[in-house]
């Protein structure tokens, strides 16, 4: 289990987020609200994190995870050597794959394809969307990923990968787990024994 803090942030709003759509791995930047969000959770951060110099950053190298992380870095305004700041590019961080459903909201889909909507619904935690990725596989590389942070950690991805952080650290079931709340406007904090929103 992760005993280090470990602060979340998932990337603000993109337009796609707002139609309800699938994003996946389609690099879609930040809309004006997910720019406000990221500079909320920005001075969020530094309320509670006044000296960030002993955490590592990492980000998933997706554009709006990136915007995000840079938009939270200036409005926390650290007045720290650029050096104890710097964001690394973490692969392992990028969100989960929808393949083929990319783009498509749940209700484009359950129009095209019932049953595979149906399949979801009733296992969203191992269904795998055609040439996609189910969040048992995400988890595969999530999980190792955790347990190799060696100190007090800040993560910027995104909200499935939120999912598979809350189900390892609190313990949820995983058909449980597929449906947690990711909100974009909070920050997800774990102490090192128990889980916060800030």
């Amino acid at each position: 289990m992760q005993s280090h803090p470990l602060y979340f942030i998932r990337h603000g709003q993109t337009d796609w987020n707002a139609e309800n759509r699938l994003q996946g791995q389609q690099d879609i930047p930040l809309n004006e609200k997910g720019r406000e969000q990221a500079l909320r959770n920005g001075a969020t951060l530094a309320d509670h994190l006044p000296d960030p110099a002993c955490y590592a950053l990492y980000v998933s190298p997706m554009l709006r995870t990136r915007q995000t992380c840079h938009l939270m870095l200036k409005a926390a305004k650290w007045d720290l050597p650029p050096y104890a700041v710097q964001p690394q590019i973490e692969e392992q961080l990028i969100e989960l794959t929808f393949g083929d459903w990319e783009g498509q909201t749940m209700k484009e889909i359950g129009a095209m394809a019932p049953d595979l909507a149906k399949a979801r619904e009733e296992d969203k935690w191992n269904m795998v969307p055609p040439e996609g990725e189910s969040y048992a596989m995400l988890s595969s590389r999530i999980i190792p990923f955790l347990k190799q942070l060696s100190g007090p950690s800040i993560l910027v991805s995104h909200g499935c990968v939120l999912r598979v952080v809350r189900q390892y650290l609190e313990q949820h079931a995983p058909h449980e787990a597929a449906f947690l709340e990711t909100p974009q406007d909070q920050i997800y904090l774990w102490d090192g024994s128990h889980s916060h929103w800030l």
